[in-house]
């Protein structure tokens, strides 16, 4: 019989499954519009950008100096992206961990490739190199905001995987993004979400939100039994066990760490409102 904390630790697939499904039908339905077949009833038509908050980033330049948005950007976008903000200032990067479907495809080869390799999975690219690469995606990000502002056009969706993802049957996908989508998923038999970890433009930007998300990813050093199952968990190699609060960058607020998924110690590693220390101990670090 299926224990209460595997059946917990199956919803964040389930809604995964969910959000890959939900856009992959809009994107067919989007393909049957344009070839003026029957579209399927009671889905959106709406266009993959329309979708992607990501296009409210790369417009905002555009959107402040000219009162436009950049080409193919939908007003919709915009709205997204605040959404996706609000839940990040709460609760960190739950789209990356919960919704992205570009994320969800990596887990996914990912796990084939865990039971390829076994424990050599994940541990192909040496540490000291894995922390320079994982700086790239901000070189992405300005790479992308910068060019889009002076171009007014949205250049990226000839690069990006996830445009790629959901169109590749069309004429609309662009070769390097295709290139790229098939050199990130065949990455990820070797590497946990490569492309998260070290090109995503948006994981980059949602990944600065841990530094001052309110809820927390804790550690309660009194209750660890230091068994590393916290750290073995993580999809994006934090040292979980190592750290009291996690506010580490490339944290996806997937709760993978925690006690109701791997930790076998009840609330020892929770995602839960940072607790104010007493004012005698807080005088006391103060003076010291």
């Amino acid at each position: 019989m299926e224990t209460p904390e595997k059946r917990k630790s199956r919803i964040r697939l389930y809604v995964q499954i969910f959000f890959f499904t939900l856009i992959a039908f809009i994107a067919v339905n989007k393909s049957l519009e344009e070839a003026g077949m029957a579209t399927i009833p009671f889905l959106s038509t709406a266009s993959l950008h329309a979708l992607c908050p990501f296009g409210g980033v790369v417009t905002l330049y555009n959107l402040f100096t000219v009162g436009t948005l950049v080409q193919k950007i939908h007003d919709s976008a915009i709205v997204l992206l605040a959404l996706v903000l609000l839940l990040t200032i709460f609760f960190g990067p739950v789209f990356c961990g919960w919704v992205c479907p570009l994320g969800s495809i990596q887990e996914w080869f990912g796990k084939l490739g865990r039971k390829i390799f076994k424990k050599r999975y994940n541990n192909f690219v040496p540490r000291k190199l894995d922390k320079v690469l994982r700086y790239a995606r901000f070189g992405v990000l300005i790479w992308v905001v910068v060019v889009t502002a002076r171009s007014a056009t949205l250049f990226f969706s000839d690069f990006d995987p996830y445009n790629a993802l959901f169109t590749f049957w069309t004429e609309e996908v662009a070769l390097p993004a295709l290139i790229i989508l098939g050199v990130t998923l065949a990455g990820s038999l070797f590497i946990e979400r490569p492309w998260c970890k070290y090109a995503c433009p948006y994981g980059a930007m949602l990944g600065v939100f841990n530094k001052f998300r309110i809820f927390k990813i804790k550690r309660s050093k009194s209750t660890c039994i230091s068994c590393n199952k916290c750290t073995k968990a993580c999809p994006m190699n934090i040292d979980v066990a190592k750290q009291e609060t996690v506010t580490d960058l490339q944290c996806i607020s997937c709760l993978e760490c925690t006690s109701q998924r791997v930790c076998p110690v009840p609330d020892t590693v929770e995602m839960k409102l940072p607790q104010r220390k007493p004012a005698a101990d807080a005088a006391k670090e103060a003076v010291q």
